[in-house]
């Protein structure tokens, strides 16, 4: 019992000393990571060697791949910005009346995310909300909570994102039972925690323009904006690959060459350079625009995400150091002791280890190992809904362990207090709402 009360009151004060660091003592985030990393491996009782090792380990995978990505990420966004695509966009969205701007950016979230990491969304169309932004006089926090709401519903319930994937696998739960119900729940969640949630509350959403280091202005008239089907091509082009791999993964050969090839092009690393490429072509040569003037024009992307990636890997330091330190399956030993209704153990344990170690993904792997083993002692709920209740668990509590909650924040220009107020609230949101989802669903399936 005291080894599980360290546990929580280690992992409770670190995430205390980096509120406290940010907003009190006015830290910067990347140091105030560092030092709860130091904090708990201080704590846990690691060597120093292993903590520095640990920290290294956690910075160095967390930006192994969203490096890459955020920095690809920067180049399409600024080809779109410079060539006028994004207005495109904008004004194609300010035109069209049927749907407000909040609904409109949960759907294309929710179609395009089936194939994207959350983080590679929040990416991909950053410059689409900021065009939206301020074609609608909005504040970005409006808009890209919904965009991260859907992405993040459709990442965790919605197969065939590798997690969702792995716990309809690991509890035999059908596949197509489960993508047509995580449609219908991700919908109702993310509608509810994006725009229904900001709409109640809109009097108190601080306005947060676009950010100067993301948007230069544009001086093109409509008519010198690029037509329509070339800025979709740009946007769509890498979702389309991506797609292509999911179902070459569903339905070629694992020893055919079309396999091989189609997974390669369809990684989200290969997906977006060919993207920019074909935007170099399309949006920069096709316009009469200069290699070596786009060479100057897309390098000042790469300032605006120092910080982004600072943050986010002194971030993945800290989730290394809960890991090695052992705190991580502390927790998960502590949460596998709860006795309650099976739906609501499921929803608790991921949406707790998804605060804990700040990725849905590890937060869905783990909640699958501590409630599979119980489930025999519970015949009468399918595996399908403990598979979307442990879905729902891992959307919410978006905070300062998870590299999403910064990437949102420094994009936003949020401080730390609107994204607890706003964002992580929204997420808490669309976590209960799937949960109730998840209870109705289960007196019909």
């Amino acid at each position: 019992m005291n080894s599980q009360l360290w546990v929580m009151a280690v992992l409770m004060s670190s995430l205390i000393v980096i509120v406290i660091s940010i907003v009190k003592v006015k830290l910067h985030p990347f140091l105030a990571l560092l030092l709860a990393s130091f904090y708990v491996g201080v704590l846990m009782a690691m060597p120093p060697l292993e903590i520095l090792s640990a920290i290294e380990a956690g910075m160095g995978s967390t930006l192994g791949f969203l490096a890459i990505v955020i920095g690809l990420g920067s180049i399409l966004g600024k080809m779109m910005e410079i060539s006028g695509a994004s207005e495109t966009i904008g004004l194609m969205l300010h035109k069209c009346r049927l749907l407000p701007p909040q609904i409109m950016i949960v759907l294309i979230g929710l179609i395009c995310g089936i194939t994207l990491f959350v983080e590679v969304g929040v990416v991909l169309f950053i410059p689409f909300a900021f065009s939206i932004a301020k074609k609608t006089n909005s504040s970005l926090l409006t808009i890209v909570i919904p965009l991260c709401s859907a992405l993040m519903a459709v990442h965790c319930i919605v197969p065939p994102h590798p997690a969702a994937l792995f716990v309809t696998n690991a509890l035999g739960a059908d596949i197509g039972s489960i993508i047509f119900y995580g449609l219908v729940v991700a919908l109702l969640a993310s509608l509810v925690s994006g725009p229904l949630f900001l709409k109640i509350i809109k009097n108190n959403i601080p306005f947060k323009p676009v950010p100067e280091t993301f948007s230069q202005p544009n001086n093109k008239n409509e008519n010198e904006l690029p037509s329509l089907l070339p800025t979709l091509t740009i946007i769509l082009l890498p979702i389309i690959l991506m797609l292509i791999k999911t179902a070459t993964e569903l339905t070629i050969d694992k020893n055919s060459i079309f396999y091989a090839v189609f997974e390669f092009i369809g990684t989200p690393i290969t997906a977006m350079l060919i993207g920019i490429f074909v935007a170099y072509y399309v949006l920069g040569i096709r316009q009469k625009m200069r290699m070596s003037d786009l060479l100057i024009k897309t390098e000042c992307g790469f300032s605006s995400i120092a910080n982004i990636l600072l943050i986010i890997g002194a971030g993945g330091a800290f989730n290394g150091v809960l890991k090695s330190s052992g705190l991580s399956d502390g927790l998960a030993g502590i949460l596998s002791q709860l006795n309650m209704h099976p739906i609501l153990l499921a929803w608790l344990v991921a949406i707790i280890l998804h605060a804990a170690v700040g990725s849905a993904t590890v937060a869905m792997m783990g909640a699958t190992a501590i409630v599979s083993p119980m489930l025999p002692l519970y015949p009468y709920v399918s595996p399908e809904i403990i598979t979307l209740a442990i879905g729902s668990g891992a959307i919410g509590c978006t905070i300062v362990t998870d590299s999403l909650f910064w990437l949102v924040k420094q994009y936003c220009g949020a401080t730390l207090t609107e994204m607890f107020k706003y964002y992580t609230s929204s997420s808490f949101i669309a976590s209960l709402v799937a949960l109730g989802c998840t209870f109705l669903l289960s007196y019909i399936v």
